[in-house]
């Protein structure tokens, strides 16, 4: 189940929802031009575990295109995708970018278990 919403609008009702994935929108994209929710413009953030926007600060920033490795996180994790233009995000299982999933677009967030991912991809 996933549920649409404007972020910094709706920020603490969709913390509040307990399903187990939330996918938002940060707003029009002159307005994603800048910083937002602390993700500088053109990374992919990722915020502390079970911590929403957590006060407009992400744990981690990501900003070239390619494979990212992650390693320690567990649990439920907002990932804000604040590129410019299509540039888009996906959650792999395994390492180096390999079964991925989905397509996050710029200025769109989702909250996403993190347990079985090991990687994320950035691409134009």
């Amino acid at each position: 189940m996933s549920v649409l919403k404007r972020a910094g609008i709706a920020a603490a009702a969709v913390a509040a929802l307990a399903v187990p994935a939330v996918v938002g929108t940060a707003g029009p994209a002159a307005a994603r031009a800048a910083t937002t929710q602390g993700c500088p413009y053109g990374a992919v953030c990722i915020y502390p575990q079970n911590a929403g926007w957590n006060g407009g600060h992400p744990s981690h920033f990501y900003y070239s295109y390619g494979a990212h490795n992650l390693s320690g996180m567990y649990g439920v994790h907002r990932i804000y995708n604040n590129q410019s233009g299509g540039a888009t995000m996906r959650t792999c299982t395994g390492y180096n970018g390999t079964g991925c999933q989905g397509y996050l677009a710029a200025g769109y967030y989702i909250d996403k278990d993190m347990t079985p991912i090991n990687s994320i991809t950035l691409q134009p």
